[in-house]
């Protein structure tokens, strides 16, 4: 665990340094977004933030690659998350400059999706009925899909300071979670891989959080976005569509079902929010990648809650999801139904203490006025 922790404080140690830089690059070569109709925040603000994410990530790559215990990490699908994660980020920053159109975007993201195919990172089978073996024709098809899904649902919730960040945080801490487990607990030598990476994911975002939370210096723009995206999904497929069910039964878990949902459950906010967005932009008659204010977040501003305690309820929805899954696989069920439990009973004071704020600003200022 030591190294792990090494590990994620160095990417959060250089992420958080690298960043301030990386903002004045972006502002010089015009990497910044304009104002808006549907934005909510109201000053000119720098992307590339994923820039200075990939550099923390590659600095410690090649710094913890000689360490005992996370060194054994590197491998082929390592490499191959590493190259992936480098093409879709200088895509992003591309994006970030030029505003790529879809088309160009979704075959970027097919192509980072391929890297990973030809270094091994492939759904391989999956735990329903046992065991299902997949053709290989199939497992790459959803390898793809999969990749694109998250890299998409993780761009769609970026939409406040910070939210983005925090979000992806803490689904990389609930699969660090559970691929350490795996790996040093109960010898799965496949989740080393996975581990490695989420533990980078997890300081990356410690680290770039301060600069984006609310108000934020700097975005991390579709280079960030999608750089995490493509790391999260790699991680769930590392994790869940090649390891063997049944062994993963076998040392306690739950249910032969957990692999399968834990990708979803993990990332069920963003997930739900790319979900959303597409059903009720169709349902208009509008492109389903036409923007819009009524995401979830949205939704939460509108009944009187900031920005900061917006993302705070959403942090906690997303923590809500994706701890109880992963307490579920090594501990009894109660307890997880009682940790999802509590992380809600939690966001509803959130939410209610926004509330009752937002009804004591308005009646100030209508006494005011009169």
């Amino acid at each position: 665990m030591r190294e792990y922790l090494l590990t994620a404080a160095l990417a959060a140690t250089l992420c958080f340094l690298l960043t301030p830089a990386i903002r004045k690059v972006a502002m010089s070569a015009g990497a910044f977004m304009n104002l808006r109709s549907r934005d909510i925040h109201t000053d000119i603000t720098p992307r590339w933030g994923g820039l200075s994410m990939w550099l923390a990530m590659a600095i410690t790559f090649l710094t913890v690659s000689h360490l005992p215990l996370v060194g054994k990490s590197f491998g082929r699908e390592a490499t191959g998350i590493f190259l992936a994660g480098t093409f879709i980020m200088i895509l992003g920053l591309l994006d970030d400059r030029y505003d790529l159109d879809a088309i160009t975007k979704f075959a970027g993201q097919a192509l980072a999706a391929g890297i990973l195919l030809l270094h091994g990172v492939q759904i391989l089978w999956l735990p329903i009925n046992g065991i299902l073996t997949l053709p290989a024709n199939i497992g790459q098809l959803l390898t793809v899909i999969f990749v694109m899904v998250v890299i998409n649902a993780v761009n769609f919730v970026d939409g406040l300071d910070g939210l983005a960040t925090g979000i992806v945080a803490i689904c990389a801490l609930a699969f660090f979670g559970f691929s350490y487990l795996l790996a040093v607990v109960n010898g799965f030598s496949r989740a080393g891989a996975p581990s490695l990476v989420t533990a980078v994911v997890v300081g990356m975002c410690v680290g770039f959080l301060p600069h984006n939370f609310h108000p934020a210096k700097i975005f991390m723009g579709d280079s960030g976005a999608m750089l995490l995206g493509l790391l999260l999904s790699a991680a769930a497929i590392t994790l869940t569509g090649q390891i063997d069910a049944n062994a993963l039964t076998n040392q306690g878990s739950s249910s032969k079902l957990l692999p399968l949902l834990l990708p979803f459950t993990v990332l069920a906010i963003p997930l739900l929010d790319l979900a959303l967005a597409i059903f009720r932009r169709i349902r208009a008659g509008r492109s389903p990648f036409a923007a819009d204010r009524e995401h979830l977040h949205h939704r939460i501003l509108n009944l009187g809650s900031t920005q900061r305690q917006t993302t705070v309820v959403l942090y906690l929805w997303t923590a809500m999801f994706a701890f109880p899954t992963v307490i579920a696989a090594f501990a009894p069920l109660w307890i997880s139904f009682v940790a999802g439990g509590a992380i809600f009973a939690l966001s509803l004071i959130v939410l209610r203490r926004a509330q009752i704020t937002a009804r004591t600003r308005s009646a100030l200022l209508l006494s005011s006025n009169n």
